[in-house]
């Protein structure tokens, strides 16, 4: 239970340190969810009325607004954000970590050496994410046409949890190769070798990890759809705040351990004592 619980230590422990790289991301994430679609989508299911289109699946799964052009606009905000400061936030914890220092000194020219490395990855990785949720909502657009409600409620959840394994799973194969890349300087080729072999020995352990923290997440953005627009705001804030450091802090720490390298922010903290 230390993969699901460690990183939290940090985060909780420097939290004043690591809340303002999630800010920005967090705003953005938060304006990014469809939430109409969400609550149009859960409404029906409840319900046993399956009649949804394609299109309309697939917003309520996509961080990519199709609903209004200023929705759209918060989706290209949330993927400029998600570049610049999770290259920041990566940079300090991994100084952090490596050195036992707090401080900004240093980030920024980590963040200018390693920024089309970012762009790169947050564009493979929102690729990969939309990918997946077109062909989740191609599935359950096929299971909403089965005729009998009962049987295609029942596809519609086995569906769902294949489908949330299998992003998981690709999660916990390309998570440790952004870390890789930062902290050893390697080519991504190298990178995502090196990062595989490392991964293999905690994948099943990582992918438990992700679904204890992000399962309850599911669940409570379900709920929000069906919420006030400045409820379901200010909660989806708060949510993508901490879900964000989590994923970003757990990567970092993830490597550390799985690499075998001593982490000083923990060693200064033990000489403290």
């Amino acid at each position: 239970m230390r993969i699901v619980f460690e990183h939290w230590k940090y985060i909780f422990r420097n939290l004043w340190f690591v809340l303002p790289f999630a800010v920005m991301p967090a705003i953005f994430l938060a304006l990014s969810v469809d939430f109409a679609a969400i609550e149009h989508l859960a409404r029906n299911f409840f319900t046993g009325e399956f009649g949804l289109e394609f299109f309309e699946i697939f917003r309520a799964w996509s961080f990519i607004r199709f609903d209004s052009p200023l929705g759209a606009v918060y989706s290209v905000f949330a993927l400029l954000c998600l570049i610049v400061f999770t290259s920041l936030l990566l940079a300090f914890v991994e100084k952090h970590m490596r050195i036992g220092k707090r401080t900004l000194s240093g980030i920024f020219s980590q963040f200018w050496s390693h920024i089309a490395m970012f762009l790169a990855m947050t564009l493979f990785f929102t690729a990969l994410y939309e990918l997946w949720a077109a062909l989740l909502s191609a599935i359950l657009f096929a299971v909403s046409a089965i005729p009998a409600k009962g049987f295609a409620g029942f596809m519609f959840v086995l569906v769902v949890l294949v489908f949330i394994f299998v992003l998981l799973f690709l999660i916990s194969v390309f998570y440790l190769w952004l870390p890789c890349m930062q902290i050893t300087g390697f080519g991504a080729y190298s990178a995502f070798l090196y990062s595989y072999r490392l991964a293999v020995g905690i994948r099943w352990r990582l992918i438990l990890s992700l679904l204890i923290t992000y399962a309850p997440f599911f669940v409570l953005l379900m709920g929000l759809s069906f919420a006030a627009n400045w409820l379901s705001g200010i909660v989806a804030f708060v949510m993508f705040v901490f879900g964000y450091l989590s994923f970003c802090v757990r990567m970092e720490a993830l490597y550390f351990e799985t690499d075998k390298i001593d982490r000083e922010d923990l060693l200064r903290s033990y000489r403290e004592l």
